[in-house]
């Protein structure tokens, strides 16, 4: 260690204050947090790329440091869902600070990755006050039946109003209108419960059919359109 000329003539005056780190909460229990691998919890991140045409949700739980378990989850961008395969490769196994100096391809993933680090060494992990935190597996719950991520897609004119494309309750294939046009109900394909159902070996036309629902008073409309096509 080298030290200036004017430090080393400095009388060394004692520290007082030897109480470390604040204690955050961890799991069920208040941790010092020293090193990484102090550091345990399950939480969310969110991170966006620099042009903001996609955005990733990430998922990670944390043991002693550890990723244990990633959730990728990518929306906007063709080419981050391929980043998101390498990333989720690449996360598992790695420490809380390598993984934050880790490429992970995508600048929305490495966006997340920053803020969820935030929250994890701060103590803002969802499982903050879970004694023991939650299993490895957890993250798996935050998808619905087939493992497919939640997604809402709507869009909309001025001149023609809006159109519903998809809903956690799946893909909507019909609108349903009331007689002043206004959307009242609308008809949904749930992928995830249809794909499981073909993977069994029901044929693709019966699977379509007890996989479609619909929600709202979408019997009661008086016109019904396709959103992709009228």
């Amino acid at each position: 260690m080298q030290y200036s000329k004017d430090v080393e003539k400095m009388v060394c005056v004692c520290k007082g204050a030897h109480h470390g780190p604040a204690p955050i909460p961890e799991e069920g229990k208040w941790v010092q947090s020293k090193a990484i691998t102090d550091i345990s919890g399950l939480t969310h991140g969110v991170g966006w790329c620099a042009p903001q045409q996609g955005a990733c949700k990430l998922t990670l739980n944390v043991k002693d440091g550890i990723i244990q378990e990633a959730l990728v989850e990518t929306l906007g961008c063709s080419g981050m869902t391929h980043s998101a395969a390498m990333a989720a490769e690449i996360l598992p196994g790695k420490t809380l600070l390598e993984a934050l100096n880790t490429d992970l391809v995508c600048d929305a993933i490495n966006c997340a990755m920053r803020e969820l680090f935030l929250q994890i060494a701060y103590g803002r992990t969802q499982s903050a006050f879970s004694e023991g935190g939650l299993p490895i597996g957890a993250g798996l719950e935050d998808l619905g039946k087939g493992l497919r991520s939640q997604v809402g897609t709507m869009y909309s004119t001025k001149a023609k109003g809006v159109r519903y494309l998809e809903m956690a309750e799946g893909y909507v294939t019909r609108l349903g209108l009331d007689k002043n046009n206004e959307v009242i109900g609308y008809e949904f394909v749930h992928l995830g419960k249809m794909m499981e159902a073909i993977r069994k070996g029901v044929s693709a036309e019966e699977a379509l059919k007890k996989a479609t629902n619909n929600y709202g008073r979408f019997n009661d409309a008086v016109k019904y359109i396709d959103p992709r096509e009228e």
